[in-house]
């Protein structure tokens, strides 16, 4: 794929297009402030030349007297040619007594000031203006700009004016007297044209430095990016063969590690629950291969009459436990969508215990186990009688499965403050730390790489525990490893007004169940 079709390459183009405006921007700024200390030194400069004609004018006066001299036009002429400037001098009435056109080359005119102002005349001589007279005998004594149109209409120049006092020997009355310089800004447009075209090849080579740097950088995440979306598109495909790369620079690690994290959990799921669907294929398939053939050995008389009733309870049986098996599936279900609510009532614990142990007579025969416990006293304990019996179910299965041959199953009832508990243990190899941790989680199954627990669901514990929660009980695990393993059901007495309150609760949230309920029990 093209870099330019990444997202990147958006950013790409935004990036370099805020660029050129930055650089447009300190360019302009740059080449203004650069110019506007450019001016001002030139002004200073020829403000402090303009002093200093100034201050000789006023001694050259004093000793000759008068402008129509050589010495005047001789001052005035090297301070105009050395620095590049004009010179006027007006009287009080703001006519030119001084300008460069006294002057031809380096041929002064020695005429008198009448005949000067004749010849100037050819020459267009600026007239000083009132604004500037006005600024120069104001509080500042002085005029110093750059000038673009009140005393030069050709062109924009540097302006200092200042006002003199001359006087001769001997004079009691001094002669005011206005002097203007005037300087060509050409020094100036010259280095704010220099200044220009420095910066813009600054900028142009800058702009390239960023456009290479940035382009390398995109193209690499581009390369990063397209990799991550070949990667999901792999992953929407449940192909989890490759990882997201993490070492990405300027891509949050983050980002990767969620991503992987996500696919391990999805990958993990997917095999968790190909595996849930053998386990309850093979749970299913294993009652009613039981069923199917006693059922068919009664029907066409290989199992004789005599025998009939032992064979109809192992069916029974069967079905009972396939009802179980199905109902840990549904009530997994309901749970988790909030709509298992327990039917509380007085039930015989030890009764129900009694019962679900029957279901495992065959088992319990085939590895020779001894039973201890079943005769104590009856434990009377409000609770949904169903999903206690599947509680205990699933606490037997495991307790079966896992017990050594010729082991022993112990079972204990006591009601202690108000908790009745009921203690399933069996000896055997018992359970590790970690799989004491685990062993409620769901389709978590003990020992699988040994081989020992190669049928079941991995819900039976994990619903367990959360019937026995619904019943606001607990349900405790204790085990010394290589001895005995023992599963604890504790759960609270109800009183009379909770049970009423949650039987209500009940008729509430499940309304469409209370005719069908009537209807059985006319039945």
């Amino acid at each position: 794929m093209n870099y330019k079709d990444s997202s990147y390459y958006h950013s790409f183009r935004y990036s370099m297009f805020a660029i050129l405006l930055a650089l447009l921007f300190v360019g302009v700024i740059s080449v203004t402030m650069i110019t506007r200390v450019y001016k001002n030194n030139e002004l200073k400069k020829l403000k402090n030349t303009g002093d200093l004609f100034i201050s000789c004018l006023e001694d050259e006066y004093q000793a000759t007297g008068s402008f129509d001299n050589d010495r005047i036009k001789r001052l005035h002429f090297r301070f105009t040619t050395e620095n590049k400037m004009k010179i006027y001098v007006y009287n009080k009435a703001g006519e030119s007594i001084l300008s460069s056109a006294d002057y031809d080359g380096n041929k002064y005119v020695n005429d008198t000031i009448d005949r000067m102002r004749v010849d100037n005349s050819e020459e267009d001589v600026p007239d000083i203006s009132s604004s500037i007279k006005e600024t120069i005998d104001g509080k500042k004594h002085h005029y110093l700009a750059l000038d673009s149109a009140s005393f030069s209409k050709n062109q924009p120049c540097f302006l200092y004016g200042a006002r003199a006092f001359l006087s001769k020997n001997g004079d009691i009355a001094p002669d005011k007297v206005y002097i203007v310089f005037g300087k060509k800004t050409d020094d100036m447009n010259s280095f704010m044209l220099k200044s220009a075209l420095i910066y813009i090849a600054f900028a142009l080579v800058a702009l390239y430095l960023a456009f290479i740097i940035l382009r390398k950088k995109v193209r690499k995440q581009a390369a990063y990016e397209f990799d991550f979306l070949k990667v999901c598109e792999m992953y929407a495909k449940g192909d989890f063969s490759e990882k997201i790369r993490d070492d990405e620079d300027g891509i949050p690690k983050e980002i990767a590690g969620y991503v992987n994290a996500l696919a391990s959990d999805v990958e993990n799921s997917e095999q968790t629950s190909k595996t849930f669907i053998a386990n309850v294929s093979h749970e299913l398939r294993t009652p009613m291969t039981t069923i199917s053939g006693f059922v068919s050995g009664i029907l066409d008389g290989t199992i004789p009459k005599s025998r009939q009733n032992e064979y109809l309870v192992l069916v029974s049986n069967e079905m009972q436990r396939l009802r179980i098996l199905i109902s840990s599936m549904l009530n997994m279900t309901r749970y988790e969508s909030g709509t298992l609510t327990p039917n509380f009532k007085e039930t015989n614990l030890t009764d129900l215990v009694v019962k679900t142990v029957l279901m495992f007579e065959k088992k319990i025969d085939d590895k020779r186990l001894e039973v201890e416990g079943l005769d104590s006293d009856r434990l009377i304990a409000v609770v949904d009688p169903d999903l206690m019996q599947q509680v205990i179910y699933n606490i037997v299965e495991n307790a079966v499965k896992f017990v050594n041959e010729g082991g022993t199953l112990s079972f204990s009832f006591e009601k202690v403050d108000g908790i009745n508990t009921v203690a399933i243990r069996n000896t055997g190899e018992g359970l590790t730390e970690e799989e004491i941790q685990q062993v409620f989680d769901r389709f978590y199954k003990t020992d699988s790489s040994r081989g020992k627990d190669a049928t079941g669901l991995g819900i039976g514990l994990s619903i367990s525990r959360k019937i026995v929660h619904l019943h606001k009980g607990h349900i405790v695990v204790k085990s010394v490893y290589g001895e005995y393993t023992e599963f604890q059901i504790q759960i609270p007495e109800l009183s009379e007004k909770k049970r009423l309150s949650d039987r209500k609760n009940q008729e509430k949230n499940e309304p469409e169940k209370k005719e069908p309920e009537a209807k059985d029990q006319l039945q």
